[in-house]
């Protein structure tokens, strides 16, 4: 008995040192993660005066300053703020629909090229976006579709990395026992897949969207090179040509609180996102 009691006490002790260790571990990688938004908004109280004059960890009073600045100023942010939310949550929500589609299709059906598509679309993910940029420019003037939305929405439907993901997720939570049951019971191929597929793939739905949204706010390359109108241009192109201003009108403060700014809807998106990834997986462990 003592023997088992020793051994009990040594191994509750590991437990705790190795749980005390992994707490400071996430303690000091969440430290850093957040150190540089906490920098970012305490630039962005500050004074292009007093941002050149050095480094500190303490506000400034001249938030209203940059705020009423930037919103009274030549660059239409609101607008710029409006596109990019609208193209992002466009992107999202199509590159997820129709690739979560489209690895369903590989899934649950068997032709006679499915052995073929599957690495066709790994091939096509390797591609790099500047390579097919100037055929892509080419293209979206040819269609008179310069200053216009769609080719930077469209594009997003074939999106091979999050058909890769939604693949790879569904091959471990989706058995063909339950779409054959599905079939069997009169349920249609498109209520299959929205009434079942859906629901049982929101984990990697809600990850895919963040990622998407994410990558579509923060894209610059493309959208510079379609978008030339100031009223149809997103927030990374406002905010480099704010960056580019002349020495005369160049305000750092202005351009802190643009990129602050910038980033709160992501903010949001991600803690409103990341709610339905627990929810789901915790769903997903009650089902089983």
């Amino acid at each position: 008995m003592k023997k088992r009691n020793a051994n009990g006490l040594k191994k509750g002790a590991g437990i705790r040192t190795r749980r005390l260790i992994a707490y400071v571990a996430l303690t000091v990688i969440s430290f850093f993660c957040l150190f540089w938004f906490y920098i970012l908004f305490i630039n962005a109280t500050r004074s292009n005066g007093e941002l050149q004059s050095g480094f500190t960890l303490l506000p400034s009073t001249h938030a209203w300053d940059n705020w009423n600045n930037l919103v009274h100023g030549t660059l239409p942010i609101w607008r710029g703020m409006f596109n990019s939310l609208f193209i992002a949550a466009m992107s999202a929500v199509l590159s997820v629909y129709f690739s979560t589609m489209t690895a369903y299709a590989i899934h649950a059906y068997h032709f006679r090229l499915k052995k073929y598509i599957y690495p066709f679309i790994l091939m096509i993910m390797m591609i790099p976006t500047q390579v097919t940029a100037l055929g892509f420019v080419r293209l979206v003037s040819a269609m008179k579709l310069e200053d216009s939305f769609i080719p930077l929405i469209a594009t997003t439907i074939a999106a091979p990395v999050t058909f890769f993901y939604m693949k790879q997720y569904m091959e471990s939570t989706l058995p063909a026992s339950l779409i054959e049951a599905a079939r069997i019971d009169g349920s249609g191929e498109f209520c299959t897949f929205n009434r079942i597929v859906i629901p049982l793939m929101k984990p990697a739905i809600a990850v895919q969207a963040i990622f998407t949204f994410v990558s579509s706010w923060n894209n610059y390359f493309i959208p510079a090179l379609v978008l030339h109108d100031n009223n149809k241009k997103t927030l990374p192109i406002l905010i480099a040509q704010l960056r580019a201003a002349d020495w005369l009108k160049f305000d750092m403060g202005q351009v802190y609180m643009m990129i602050a700014f910038s980033i709160l809807p992501v903010i949001v998106v991600y803690l409103i996102l990341s709610k339905q990834i627990v929810q789901g997986v915790a769903a997903g462990s009650v089902k089983e």
